[in-house]
């Protein structure tokens, strides 16, 4: 009997009908379900790791809405979802005023996890959804999350060398996601590379424009993130070109502790200062 092309059960790319394995991250076609959903590049752990980073942005989006109002905002129909400066500053927030006046270089981690308002968030929590899934695909869970985490530390960074006194977002990080797939579709070429690359251009196109339409849009970020995570993405490879390592999951592993660390830190020291 003439088999059928499929969908390759690890990575949802088509496989002929003349093919034993998947010609995209070879799997093969009968794969068993704990082979096709591996950390790596499977569904189940990425997706699970994506959720986690959106969990998290909105815990601390909640934390200093509350944080806010316990210190005394005044809090109008549209502030309400809108968290207070001095919150947001406890909470992480970076630039010139926090590293230099009060020395805190950890601010460049936790700032990609604070958000100024609902509309903030949700825009950046959308285009997370959109955006790391295909970066999981491609360089692995691990890589992805190294690219996020390092990558928005770059952004941020630049943003500071740039002398932006106060800024807050995930847009950093998400920058560095769009500048690795930017290089794998470059790297990689062809039909699928190209087109991947096409895709990608379009969001930063679509960055370029809102930053200079909208007040208040840290390009410095932005542009520092894309870069960051063109340089990581081709420092660490992709997977059709290498695969994943135990040192990526190690790195992986270190930007998961730190993040937990410091914002952990900067909950219960600004938890705190309102109690006391």
């Amino acid at each position: 009997m003439t088999q059928r092309a499929i969908l390759c059960p690890r990575c949802r790319r088509l496989i002929g009908s003349d093919e034993a394995f998947c010609s995209w991250c070879g799997t093969k076609r009968s794969s068993a379900w704990w082979q096709a959903v591996g950390w790596t590049r499977g569904a189940l752990g990425g997706d699970w790791l994506v959720k986690a980073i959106i969990s998290v942005n909105i815990g601390i989006f909640v934390l200093s809405l509350v944080f806010s109002r316990h210190s005394g905002t005044s809090l109008s129909l549209f502030g309400m979802f809108s968290p207070g400066d001095n919150s947001l500053l406890s909470l992480g927030a970076t630039g010139t005023i926090p590293i230099e006046r009060d020395d805190r270089v950890w601010t460049l981690l936790s700032a990609n996890y604070l958000h100024g308002g609902l509309l903030h968030i949700l825009f950046n929590m959308l285009a997370l959804r959109q955006i790391a899934p295909s970066v999981i695909q491609e360089y692995g869970t691990s890589r992805m999350f190294v690219i996020y985490t390092l990558g928005g530390v770059f952004g941020y960074i630049v943003s500071y060398l740039a002398g932006v006194p106060f800024t807050i977002g995930a847009s950093a990080a998400i920058c560095a996601l769009i500048g690795a797939l930017l290089y794998f579709g470059r790297s990689r070429g062809g039909v699928y590379g190209t087109a991947v690359y096409r895709e990608v251009s379009g969001w930063v196109i679509s960055l370029a424009i809102f930053g200079l339409i909208m007040p208040g849009i840290n390009n410095w970020a932005h542009g520092g993130g894309i870069v960051g995570g063109v340089v990581l993405g081709m420092l660490m490879g992709y997977g059709e070109r290498r695969p994943e390592t135990s040192v990526h999951t190690a790195l992986a592993m270190v930007c998961a502790v730190a993040t937990i660390l410091v914002l952990g830190w900067a909950v219960i020291v600004t938890a705190m200062l309102r109690i006391g």
